[in-house]
């Protein structure tokens, strides 16, 4: 098979690499987290004008039609850089489900705006009960006079923060899951804001008889449009963490480089140059994974859903190997702030729990197996 670049998709790095090298240097991207903006950043509206916020949606919903292939260059790039911007949690989660789910005056108002840079969304799925299963939702929506009620809780919500509306998915009475558009300032809407383990902004949140429209509702049946939506959330995943692999790689063949021991690099030194190869094994192992990952998002959703499952329990599994190797071979430095590849270890340490971990996809991988024997 060949996975080769077009001449289009070859621009498309050459651009992405240029602009974060440019404007998401250590020092801007360290004041980028320490003031985050109410308002989409500045880098969020040069990704609006480049045309890559539409490139990941089709052209039916007003996006370019890009592939799982383009997505994938688009987050290894955006992984490269540690860009702290949500674009998989605030732009491709949300707005893949507003593209399969909402009719076109629900997109109009908050997809279109959501594509050109103007606000930011969330999606509120996951559950501490439930853990990693999105059909095991207890948050409750009922109908009356006026719309919808919600109520019930949220955990990890990445860009809740930042985003105008959450997409907040509540189980019907009669066993559906529905999916509802969530005004940021709704009554009954509380959120707790924190930070994770690799400095991304999250809220858990409460829904306390939050009162709704009627149009709110963006879908009665989400169910299937949901395990789509997490699948290329996966598979994003694993390319953003191909990209953090690749500079943490580098960055440790550079320190090895310059780091002297008895007047000798590091680098010269056998069994320091066999972790890296390890390191590099995993690496290209995880880039095969990541195209996988970006290649079966069109297949069925048994077959798809099994890939993603293999690709994202590897990457998980060669993310942390990568991390700690890193860290290892800096030595005690690897573990302080001013070291820049620490932080790409804790971002590819908390990959793994990004929409499952290793052990909840590996299950998942077990019981296809077993179905298929």
């Amino acid at each position: 098979m060949d996975f080769s670049l077009t001449d289009e998709q070859r621009m498309l790095v050459d651009t992405l690499d240029r602009l974060i090298a440019d404007r998401v240097a250590p020092e801007q991207r360290r004041a980028m987290l320490e003031t985050p903006a109410a308002t989409p950043s500045a880098l969020w509206q040069t990704f609006a004008e480049l045309g890559l916020l539409h490139m990941p949606f089709t052209e039916e919903v007003g996006g370019l039609g890009g592939d799982g292939t383009d997505l994938m260059l688009i987050m290894q790039a955006l992984g490269r850089g540690l860009v702290p911007d949500a674009y998989l949690a605030g732009l491709v989660l949300p707005g893949d489900l507003l593209a399969r789910l909402g009719d076109d005056p629900q997109r109009e108002r908050w997809l279109t705006p959501l594509l050109d840079g103007e606000h930011q969304l969330a999606l509120a799925w996951q559950e501490s009960e439930a853990r990693y299963d999105a059909h095991g939702i207890t948050t409750a929506a009922r109908r009356d006079d006026d719309g919808w009620r919600l109520d019930g809780d949220k955990q990890l919500v990445l860009n809740a923060a930042s985003a105008a509306a959450l997409l907040v998915t509540a189980r019907l009475d009669d066993g559906r899951l529905g999916l509802f558009v969530v005004p940021a300032d709704a009554t009954g809407l509380s959120r707790r804001d924190y930070l994770t383990f690799d400095d991304r902004s999250a809220s858990d949140l409460i829904l306390d008889d939050v009162s709704l429209s009627v149009d709110s509702c963006l879908g009665l049946d989400a169910a299937a449009a949901l395990d789509a939506t997490l699948a290329l959330g996966r598979a994003a995943l694993c390319a953003e963490a191909v990209g953090a692999m690749e500079a943490a790689c580098e960055q440790t063949l550079d320190y090895l480089k310059e780091r002297q021991q008895f007047g000798t690099p590091l680098s010269r030194f056998q069994s320091l140059q066999h972790r890296m190869v390890d390191m590099h094994l995993h690496l290209e192992q995880a880039r095969s994974m990541a195209i996988l990952a970006a290649t079966s998002l069109t297949l069925p959703d048994a077959e798809r859903d099994y890939r993603l499952a293999a690709a994202k329990a590897y990457c998980g599994e060669a993310a942390r190997f990568v991390a700690e190797q890193a860290i290892q071979l800096h030595g005690g430095m690897g573990m302080s702030a001013e070291c820049y590849v620490s932080h790409y270890a804790k971002h590819l340490v908390m990959f793994d729990h990004y929409l499952g971990d290793v052990d909840h996809h590996l299950d998942h991988v077990s019981d296809h197996l077993v179905d298929a024997a």
